[in-house]
């Protein structure tokens, strides 16, 4: 008898989110370029929304990164700066974000960064290539342990 692969639901996840470790290989790819590889990744999972995967400072390559001057506020996690991914002539801006000083609850993921892989060429959750989640306000990966629907997309911020 095949076995039945049981999915999380987005809608199951916590509000306010939780912090959860990740061991999987997290990649994120531009221009033929890692710009991320690790295993030491956070999801934070939020109801509604697909994860998010926070990465390592460590494991970030820095030199296809600018910072900007965006800032954002979260609730939940305090005041993000962004990133503009840049390598050679290839150039997006505000790919990323991460928190210099998170809020209390979110503390572990202190100078981590998140990518939108809507914005990138390409971000892996171990073999599997991630879609992006719908919007330009989130940035969570969607991959094939999820389920919907989604919030973000056009109609859905009544949800």
């Amino acid at each position: 008898m095949p076995s039945t692969l049981i999915k999380e639901s987005v809608w199951d996840y916590p509000r306010p989110p939780a912090l959860i470790a990740d061991t999987r290989h997290v990649r994120v790819e531009f221009a033929d370029e890692t710009v991320v590889s690790t295993n030491g990744a956070y999801r934070v999972l939020e109801t509604s929304h697909p994860p998010s995967f926070y990465v390592p400072a460590d494991d970030v390559n820095f030199d296809l990164l600018v910072s900007t001057r965006k800032q954002s506020f979260c609730e939940w996690k305090g005041v993000a700066v962004y990133w503009t991914v840049k390598v050679g002539l290839q150039i997006v801006e505000n790919a990323g974000w991460s928190y210099t000083n998170p809020l209390k609850r979110f503390a572990a993921i202190k100078d981590y960064v998140s990518f939108y892989p809507s914005l990138m060429h390409a971000c892996f959750v171990g073999d599997e290539q991630v879609q992006g989640q719908e919007g330009d306000f989130y940035g969570g990966w969607i991959t094939s342990e999820i389920a919907g629907p989604f919030k973000g997309g056009p109609g859905t911020w009544g949800w």
